[in-house]
């Protein structure tokens, strides 16, 4: 009885477990009190109940467990089905959406609004009917025109006609008429046969003495045993890199025209030149940019076939670099396996100053003497896509929406002052964007805790915040760019170029096109032709000695004053094509 009463005394001093089971057994419809009631029972019917006991806690431990296993789960599951249909919808807005990143004037900010549009003098609105006609602008067809060879065609009376027909007097001209079109020759081949003319003496060869054999002067061949031309290597070249024409089009092209150029031949060509003559002008040009304090950079992906130890479907990298405001303006691209940050840092070797980038964080690891800048429009972009995938009755007033509007406020102070002198900029950045930022930062650290993280408002929030530093970099130096959109519009052609040809076959080609990728962008950004200027290249430096004289390359480069005036754009043209 004593060791019953001692077991019992063990088991009370369980009360969690005591309480479960008593409430285990009040479910099952017992009576809680003499289930509690632990004197009357044997040692073994005691041992019975502690080991039932056991178990119901067990089985309760397990199931809370469970429950919140499954608790995870749902939650888990939730994340995941936003995050799929913020996918969703912004692949739908993506394909039949506008890609415009755009917003209406009035989103540009929303926390001056009254301030800024109010005016007490302005009178109120009146209904009127517009009844004016927006005035035609004289000369500008002549303007485009300008420049091009002019064929005058008179259409005239014979001698016959001309006589009045009411007296049969002769008629004088009085006026004339004058009407313009443009008239489209299209290209055309011819086969230019070279015959140089060979020398000797006959009277030396009379006198059977040496006899000396002079040649007439002729320009070198371009490639040597080749029937390539510099236009025709010129016209490849402006077809592939320019207009983004891959060869096998080309070569199509020219069959319709009669003429049989298989695309490994002009590939051949391309490579031949690039190695011969371009590499020199690209090594020239590099040694331009890094003399910069201010570049740019940006990459992007290809598909290079046959590189060695790697599959086709690997994924290879275009880099590109370019300068900032600069009256020598220069773009180079640079092929690489990786995406590595060895590849930037190599290429940037010995550079001091800015480099403007997106978030990439290679660039991060760059030598302290190159200070990193961010880019505000891959800030905006995210923000802007949070907004898309949202229904346009939820968009008004969202936090989406203030962000963008944030990000456009300082967009549209950079607008205002992009033609000031340095010092306004300066003086207009801490005047108004400098509060604007502050107080934007202090809006994304408040509603962090209220984003999921792997939603597209988290993303954008948890993205403004790590990048802060770098996207406020451009308040350093007012020469700096709010965005990174210089890059970004320099490497577009290469995009545009990659979906048309899909692929490089071999790192040779992917190599060659780098170079002449870069020499094309750099002669648009200086305002010149690239045909016209290819032209001029590939027939000059066939007969230029500049491995042995470098200096020579310095009459070649886009901004030499020693380049044809046929190689440059007009004016407006060329700021159009900047622009493009």
């Amino acid at each position: 009885m004593l060791e019953n009463k001692a077991f019992i005394g063990v088991l009370r001093m369980d009360f969690p477990g005591v309480f479960w089971y008593s409430f285990s057994m009040r479910k099952a419809g017992g009576n809680p009190k003499s289930d509690t009631d632990l004197s009357g029972l044997s040692r073994e019917e005691l041992l019975e109940k502690y080991l039932q006991l056991q178990d119901l806690t067990r089985q309760k431990e397990t199931l809370e467990e469970t429950c919140l296993q499954l608790k995870k789960q749902v939650s888990d599951l939730q994340m995941q089905i936003g995050w799929m249909s913020e996918q969703l919808a912004l692949s739908n807005k993506k394909t039949f959406g506008s890609s415009s990143e755009k917003t209406s004037p009035e989103q540009l900010s929303f926390f001056n609004e009254a301030e800024s549009l109010a005016d007490s003098k302005l009178p109120e609105p009146q209904v009127e009917e517009i009844t004016y006609k927006r005035k035609k602008r004289k000369g500008k067809r002549e303007e485009d025109l300008k420049g091009l060879p002019l064929e005058i065609v008179e259409h005239a009376l014979s001698e016959t006609e001309c006589t009045c027909p009411q007296c049969g007097e002769h008629l004088h001209q009085m006026s004339k008429e004058i009407r313009s079109e443009l008239v489209f020759v299209p290209a055309q081949f011819k086969k230019v046969q070279h015959e140089r003319l060979i020398y000797s003496c006959r009277n030396c060869e009379k006198k059977e003495i040496a006899t000396p054999v002079i040649k007439a002067p002729a320009p070198a061949a371009l490639i040597k045993g080749s029937i390539a031309s510099a236009s025709l290597v010129a016209g490849i070249i402006n077809g592939k890199y320019v207009n983004s024409l891959p060869l096998y089009r080309q070569e199509k092209e020219f069959q319709r025209q009669g003429i049989y150029l298989p695309r490994q031949n002009m590939a051949n060509w391309l490579i031949r030149c690039a190695d011969d003559y371009f590499v020199l002008l690209y090594e020239r040009l590099r040694h331009e940019l890094l003399t910069n304090d201010i570049l740019h950079a940006d990459e992007t992906t290809m598909q290079v076939l046959k590189e060695p130890g790697r599959k086709p479907t690997c994924n290879s990298y275009m880099w590109l670099y370019r300068t900032g405001p600069s009256d020598r303006p220069v773009v180079l691209f640079e092929y690489q396996q990786t995406r590595a940050a060895e590849h930037p840092k190599t290429f940037l070797s010995g550079y001091h100053g800015y480099l403007q980038v997106d978030g990439y964080a290679a660039y991060h690891t760059l030598p302290k003497e190159i200070r990193i800048v961010g880019c505000f429009a891959h800030a905006r972009r995210k923000f802007d896509e949070a907004l898309k995938i949202m229904s346009e009755k939820d968009r008004l007033g969202s936090k989406a929406e203030r962000g963008l509007q944030y990000c456009n406020a300082l967009f549209a102070i950079e607008r205002d002052i992009q033609n000031l002198s340095d010092t306004e900029r300066t003086r207009i950045r801490d005047e108004k964007s400098v509060p604007i930022l502050e107080e934007f930062h202090e809006w994304l650290q408040k509603i962090q805790p209220q984003m999921l993280p792997k939603s597209k408002m988290g993303k954008a929030i948890h993205y403004a915040l790590d990048q802060w530093e770098y996207l406020t970099g451009y308040l350093l130096d007012p020469r700096l760019s709010i965005s990174n959109n210089l890059a970004e519009q320099s490497i577009r052609p290469f995009t545009i170029g990659r979906k048309n040809s899909l692929f490089s076959d071999t790192p040779k080609g992917a190599f060659t096109s780098a170079v002449i990728y870069s020499l094309v962008e750099t002669a648009k950004a200086n305002g010149l032709k690239p045909y016209v200027y290819f032209q001029y290249l590939l027939s000059r430096m066939p007969n230029l000695d500049f491995k042995n004289n470098p200096e020579k390359l310095e009459s070649l480069l886009p901004w030499s004053a020693d380049l044809p005036e046929d190689c440059r754009l007009p004016a407006d043209s060329a700021k159009n094509s900047q622009e493009d």
